[in-house]
């Protein structure tokens, strides 16, 4: 459907005909002229509709904010003065030759394209839309590169990556367990584990030797500054290791992490 992504245009692309699909961030009309910011994950590219293509510019003039569209145009340089300095595509434009409608929207709850504080509420209640800000994805993104990193990390130190069960028998730990009732074994109840801390203690009896799992941990409490009950965590074990082996292969995870 796309040929290329919003914020993924530069200069590069100039004279190329390209196809994007994205939300509208902003739809501007300056009398003759409609501008349309369109975006996606990868960031925003102006889309301008003029009156020579009367069938899309009359479309574009019932678009309207979070509407998704599909796009096909040229890429342009921007006119001289114009350039958006703020935005990564700032130095082009896309000249669109036909806008197609994949869904409208209704007025949304809250403005997207503006930093306004939005009720912690509203944001939960319509998460679909918060998780659209461009905050948001800029933290989901940091989120996924921590992750990656630190796999990287481990996989080239030897560790194994396991999953272990969700579903176990309930443990003596620091908190109250979640638990889920049985559907095969009646008054009978599964706990959701507050860590993997018996099953990778398996895995060196086992002879795995270096394990570690990004893994969601559960705990029946009340919330805490640094505690929710569902949370994730990096886990941890290693066999044949000291203390200040141990100490030092995670001291250069976190120093690389930070750097990087």
């Amino acid at each position: 459907m796309r040929s290329h992504k919003c914020g993924e245009l530069t200069a590069q692309h100039l004279g190329q005909s390209v196809a994007l699909c994205g939300w509208v961030h902003r739809r501007r009309d300056h009398g003759g002229v409609i501008f349309i910011d369109l975006r996606d994950r990868a960031g925003l590219v102006q889309v301008v509709f003029d009156p020579d293509e009367p069938e899309s510019f009359a479309l574009a003039e019932s678009v309207r904010s979070e509407y998704v569209l599909r796009i096909e145009g040229m890429v342009r340089e921007r006119p001289e003065g114009t350039h958006n300095s703020n935005m990564a595509t700032g130095a082009i434009e896309v000249l669109a030759k036909h806008i197609e409608v994949l869904n409208e929207s209704e007025t949304p709850p809250f403005p997207l394209e503006s930093d306004i504080e939005v009720n912690e509420e509203t944001r939960l209640r319509f998460r679909y839309i918060d998780l659209r800000r461009t905050v948001m994805q800029q933290k989901m993104k940091v989120r996924r590169d921590v992750t990656r990193h630190l796999r990287q990390f481990l996989d080239d130190h030897e560790f194994f990556e396991i999953e272990t069960p969700y579903l176990t028998k309930a443990t003596p730990e620091g908190a109250r367990d979640y638990i889920v009732p049985s559907r095969t074994h009646q008054n009978a109840f599964f706990a959701l584990p507050q860590s993997p801390q018996l099953y990778k203690q398996l895995l060196m009896i086992a002879g795995m030797d270096r394990y570690y799992q990004v893994v969601r941990c559960f705990r029946d409490e009340d919330l805490r500054a640094d505690r929710q009950p569902e949370f994730t965590q990096l886990d941890i074990e290693t066999s044949f290791m000291n203390e200040q082996q141990i100490m030092e292969v995670m001291e250069e995870m976190i120093r690389r992490l930070f750097k990087d």
